[in-house]
C-alpha cells in the first residue's frame, strides 16, 4: 500500500498542509489529460439497456467520480479485479502480491453511451495509460492501468482501440493498458464508496481526483453531467 495514501486513509498526525505538499511532489508526472480520438471500431447498441465495464486506472476513488458524472452511467462501485475472491480486501491488495488491481465496475445504457465512449473518457481523463503499474504518487501492480474485458466484444473493441492510439502515436510514450479478460469483480469495502463525493477536501482528492472531474467536463461537455450517481443513494 503506497505509504501517502495510507496516510489519507487513517488520518494520523500528519498535517493537511504537510499532506497536500507531499502528494504534490509527488504527483503524476506523465501525460496530461487530454481529448483522444474517438474509438474507428465500437460495441453497436442492441436491444439491452444495461451492460457493463470494468476498467482499473489507479486509485479507484478518482475513478469512481470520474464515471459517476457521466450521462449514461447508472452506477459506479470501486472494487478489485484481477485477483481471486479470499484477496479482494483493501489490505491484502496494497500488498501488490494478490493479482488484483484497484478497478471500477461501470453500469452504463448501451442507447445513451457506448463502451467505445467510455475507452475514450477512460483514456482521456481517468488516468495516464503510459505509467507502468503506478499512477501519480500510487505505486504497484495493484494500480496498473488494465481494462478487463466481460464479453468477446468489448475486448476486440479494446484491443483494436489501443492499436488505434498506439499506431496514431496520441500518446508520446508507448500505452502500457492491459487487457485482462475473463476477471472477476469484487466490490470494495464500504467506506471506498463515493469517497470523492464525500471528501472533496480530502488533499488526496484536491490534488489527485477532483482534476480529473473538472477535465471531464471541459473535454466532455456532451457527456458530462453535474449530479453523480452515487452507489450510497442506491442501498
Amino acid at each position: 500500500m503506497n505509504s501517502i495514501r495510507t496516510l489519507v486513509v487513517a488520518g494520523g498526525l500528519v498535517t493537511v498542509g504537510l499532506l497536500a505538499s507531499a502528494l504534490a511532489g509527488a504527483g503524476r508526472q506523465g501525460e496530461r489529460a487530454r481529448m483522444v480520438p474517438p474509438p474507428a471500431q465500437d460495441e453497436r447498441a442492441g436491444a439491452a439497456t444495461s451492460e457493463t465495464a470494468v476498467f482499473a486506472a489507479g486509485c479507484f476513488w478518482g475513478v469512481q467520480g470520474v464515471f459517476q458524472h457521466v450521462k449514461g452511467v447508472t452506477r459506479a462501485v470501486s472494487g478489485y479485479a484481477g485477483g481471486d475472491k479470499r484477496t479482494a480486501k483493501y489490505e491484502a491488495v496494497g500488498t501488490g502480491r494478490t493479482g488484483h488491481a484497484e478497478s471500477v465496475q461501470i453500469t452504463y445504457d448501451p442507447r445513451v453511451i457506448s463502451y467505445g465512449r467510455l475507452l475514450q473518457i477512460y483514456f482521456s481523463v481517468a488516468h495516464d495509460p503510459t505509467q507502468l503499474n503506478r499512477q501519480g504518487p500510487d505505486v504497484g501492480p495493484q494500480y496498473r492501468s488494465a481494462i478487463f474485458p466481460g464479453t468477446e466484444g468489448q475486448a476486440g473493441v479494446a484491443k483494436a482501440y489501443v492499436e488505434q492510439l498506439t499506431q496514431a502515436r496520441v500518446f508520446s510514450s508507448p500505452i502500457v493498458t492491459k487487457i485482462e479478460a475473463g476477471a472477476a469483480f469484487y466490490d470494495a469495502e464500504p467506506y471506498h464508496q463515493d469517497f470523492l463525493t464525500r471528501h472533496p477536501d480530502h488533499p488526496y482528492i484536491v490534488v489527485n481526483d477532483l482534476p480529473k472531474v473538472k477535465d471531464l467536463q471541459q473535454l466532455f461537455p456532451d457527456v458530462y453531467r453535474a449530479q453523480p450517481v452515487l452507489v450510497g443513494s442506491q442501498r
